[in-house]
């Protein structure tokens, strides 16, 4: 049996990034996405590309029932999940904490925690039957220091590294992993619009004076989702150019050389 992966989020920026990095060792790549015609066109991409077997799902956010329903497809297809990788988020931008709506608060936490953690049950069915298998959470260095106005987002990622290590301990006799990436500031087309300033706000000052691209991501959850780390569990890897390494950003040097 084809080693198989699937991908939330994964119609484009990063989470495309990682559904071609798996097609190009040979998984077949299952891509899933708000939009089924999007996650449909993406999968066709990587097919035509690659010559693997690639299918899209319209992933509707916090119903279980859905979530199911595409695991029991993939089933029937003849087909079992050997990887995971939870991309899709809900950044809840904009959510001052003494004002936000309650149910846009929790609205985070329904995809961030319970839809993902829905998503990870499905997935180990598949796995524990495969004897074996590897969960990818995409979290944040958010995780770990905050933005402003960005409570639920930050702290349901905080919640991801705690969910993630629950599923090492929990599932590890299984041979199932799970592990976590947190990127830091990446290259979206937001950041190359400068959209509200991205471009040029602070966590662009890393040591090593570059942000990641999609592709620093997708090698990432590679690395964690493929028997490259076979001995690994219930670990994070930051790629975020050494970010949370440093204490006081040098904000007097020019940031983009090809600027200057």
């Amino acid at each position: 049996m084809n080693k198989c992966v699937f991908v939330t989020g994964a119609t484009d920026g990063t989470g495309l990034a990682i559904a071609r990095r798996f097609a190009k060792e040979g998984y077949d790549v299952m891509i899933g996405s708000r939009s089924g015609e999007r996650a449909e066109a993406a999968a066709k991409k990587i097919a035509d590309e690659f010559g693997v077997f690639s299918k899209g799902y319209e992933t509707r956010i916090f119903d279980e029932d859905n979530v199911k329903a595409i695991f029991d497809d993939i089933y029937k297809s003849g087909r079992r999940v050997t990887t995971l990788v939870l991309n899709a988020a809900n950044l809840g931008i904009g959510q001052e904490s003494l004002t936000v709506n309650i149910d846009d608060f929790m609205a985070v936490y329904q995809t961030n925690v319970g839809w993902n953690f829905m998503m990870a049950r499905a997935a180990a069915k598949h796995m524990i039957e495969n004897k074996g298998g590897s969960i990818v959470f995409i979290t944040s260095n958010s995780a770990i220091r905050v933005t402003k106005d960005r409570c639920a987002y930050c702290s349901s990622k905080s919640a991801i590294l705690g969910m993630s290590k629950s599923f090492a301990v929990d599932w590890g006799k299984y041979g199932i992993r799970s592990n976590c990436v947190l990127p830091g500031m990446i290259k979206t087309e937001r950041w190359r619009t400068n959209l509200n300033g991205t471009k040029y706000s602070l966590p662009n000052y890393t040591p090593i004076e570059d942000i990641a691209e999609y592709e620093d991501i997708a090698d990432a959850a590679y690395y964690f989702g493929s028997d490259q780390s076979r001995n690994t569990t219930g670990a994070e890897l930051v790629v975020d150019g050494g970010m949370l390494a440093q204490l006081t950003p040098d904000i007097t040097r020019k940031l983009w050389k090809d600027e200057e």
